[in-house]
């Protein structure tokens, strides 16, 4: 062996080095055999945890998300009754009101002089009406008593002497001219005497009641004059209707103002308004058909302003509006969320988000929803086997929320399910996914 060894030119190792050389090759046999068994199936359990997840129990809040505006109570366009010159703008943009304060005032014109000449046709037809109903002053029925008197022996008087000259008639001692002549004038005493007497009884007894109609309803029309002046000079006066805060102005001193509907908010009505005003705040919030059925009156509401976005203001469903509304083939309902926070903070026409707030559905099944696919129509996710393998398991599920799904029917606790798999889809007839 040596001597074959020299022939090929190789020298023969030292003992002790083959001796080494022994015991390494030994070693690499049992390293072999040791570590061969557990490295793959070590592997594999690091690979299966990083992307399948277990079914897990969870006490879960339903919460309904949506997204809708902060918008005014109240708001209205403040306007004259009849088209006028703005004489004096009293507030500004900004400025808070209260119910009845006064904010503008329009030119009267020629209105205050007619309203000083109503009302002194009003008191000269008040005094026309004293007078008829209290009836005659006492001087004037004494005036016409003593001319009752002075009627009366007048004609008393006329009598006697036409007494006295029928008897000197009928002794032929004067004509019978003359005799006409005492007897007219007695005839007239008398009819004066009846004048003056009913003349008398008249002032005693007072006005005629259809004279003392017809002065009461001269009053009446005089303060009826009085009182369209006073309305119309009122008119001039823009107080705010209700407690608020003054939003916009859209007429300065001196500019022409037409009337407008005053619960107009269009850009039209505000080209001829004075002021804008508003007053509270709530939110319109838009939620998809879907969800609606989660929303309910009273229901709390959690709401982020894009202004605010590291503040969380609370509220409650104030209304639902009755009917849907669609847009670019998307139904949405309305709902109204009265705010209990944050009325400082939030303005008119600010982007919110809200979430409502439901009820607590205790030990719900959750899987993550990346999840849940669909095989052959059905909704279900890939449980992983006793070997690692991906079965379809349908499922019926829940509500959806921070990235899990819930799982009525089709899972159990502990169960393991894909999440992923290495080549981005689950095989279809490899015994492993690895």
């Amino acid at each position: 062996m040596t001597k074959t060894m020299h022939q090929l030119g190789l020298w023969p190792l030292p003992r002790w080095l083959w001796g080494a050389s022994i015991v390494g090759a030994i070693l690499a046999v049992w390293m072999l055999a040791t570590l061969r068994p557990f490295s793959p199936r070590q592997s594999r359990e690091e690979s299966l945890a990083m992307i399948t997840s277990t079914v897990t129990e969870a006490s879960v809040t339903i919460r309904v998300e949506g997204s809708g505006t902060v918008v005014s109570i109240d708001s209205v366009n403040l306007s004259p009754k009849t088209t006028g010159r703005l004489s004096t703008l009293v507030v500004e943009a900004g400025d808070l009101v209260t119910a009845g304060q006064v904010l503008a005032k329009m030119e009267t014109g020629s209105l205050q002089a007619e309203l000083e000449q109503a009302q002194a046709m009003l008191a000269q037809s008040q005094a026309d009406y004293t007078r008829v109903v209290v009836g005659n002053r006492s001087e004037d029925i004494n005036q016409a008593e003593a001319q009752v008197v002075a009627a009366q022996s007048q004609m008393e008087l006329a009598s006697t002497q036409l007494a006295r000259y029928q008897a000197l008639a009928d002794r032929g001692a004067i004509s019978q001219n003359e005799l006409d002549q005492y007897a007219n004038e007695a005839r007239n005493a008398e009819a004066n005497f009846r004048e003056t007497q009913e003349r008398f009884e008249e002032v005693v007894s007072g006005s005629r009641p259809e004279d003392i109609a017809s002065a009461a309803a001269a009053v009446e029309a005089a303060e009826a004059k009085v009182a369209i002046i006073q309305t119309q000079l009122e008119d001039t006066i823009i107080r705010a209707p209700f407690d608020g805060v003054v939003t916009q102005t859209y007429a300065n001193t001196g500019a022409i103002v037409t009337p407008t509907t005053t619960a107009s908010a269009t850009a039209s009505a505000t080209s001829s308004s004075i002021l804008a005003l508003s007053s509270g705040l709530e939110v319109e919030i838009e939620v998809s058909e879907a969800n609606i059925g989660q929303v309910a009156m009273e229901q709390a509401v959690e709401i982020v302003a894009e202004a605010f976005p590291n503040q969380t203001f609370e509220g409650r469903v104030k209304r639902m509006a009755p009917e849907a509304v669609i847009e670019s083939n998307v139904t949405t309902f309305q709902v109204v969320v009265e705010l209990l926070s944050g009325l400082d903070k939030l303005r008119s026409g600010m982007t919110v988000d809200a979430i409502f707030i439901g009820d607590t559905i205790d030990n719900a099944l959750m899987v993550p929803t990346v999840a849940i696919a669909t095989e052959n129509g059905q909704l279900g996710v890939q449980v992983v086997d006793d070997e690692g393998n991906p079965i379809f398991m349908p499922v019926t599920v829940g509500l959806t929320q921070n990235g899990g799904t819930q799982v009525l029917s089709g899972l159990e606790v502990g169960d393991r399910i894909f999440l992923d798999f290495p080549d981005g889809k689950p095989p279809s007839s490899a015994p492993s996914p690895f």
